[in-house]
């Protein structure tokens, strides 16, 4: 069925559900992508898999994009290749998200989502600094 994905893409216990090469590596990435699928109730599969799959999921990946961008400062460039989406898809993914900015209730839970990514990557800084595993 159109705009599905197939079953076997939906768990996450798998370790190596990461398809690109770039994300595997992007811990800031990482923190963003996992706390949007937690946030949205996604398997973080899907947020970077190949095809669009259901709605929730394709709309869970552009905030992701979009905070990719926006939050981490990541060129579209980057998070496409994160995403293993064209940069003209990212930028089409921030400019929704940005027009569903003008809604006070989804800006405030992106607003708050991009606190939460500040204050994680924050404890990961400080942990790194400490020598904690």
């Amino acid at each position: 069925m159109q705009g599905e994905c197939s079953t076997e893409l939906t768990g996450d216990s798998d370790s190596n559900w990461w398809p690109y090469g770039l994300g595997r590596d992007d811990l800031a990435c990482n923190i963003v992508i996992e706390l949007i699928a937690k946030a949205k109730n996604i398997p973080v599969r899907l947020l970077v898999h190949k095809s669009r799959c259901r709605r929730s999921a394709a709309e869970a990946r552009q905030l992701a994009m979009y905070l990719a961008h926006v939050a981490l400062g990541r060129s579209l460039s980057q998070v496409g290749e994160v995403f293993g989406r064209d940069r003209t898809t990212v930028s089409y993914a921030c400019a929704l998200i940005e027009d569903r900015r003008d809604d006070p209730t989804f800006d405030a839970d992106v607003s708050r989502l991009e606190l939460e990514i500040e204050d994680r990557l924050l404890r990961n800084t400080e942990q790194a600094r400490n020598g904690a595993c």
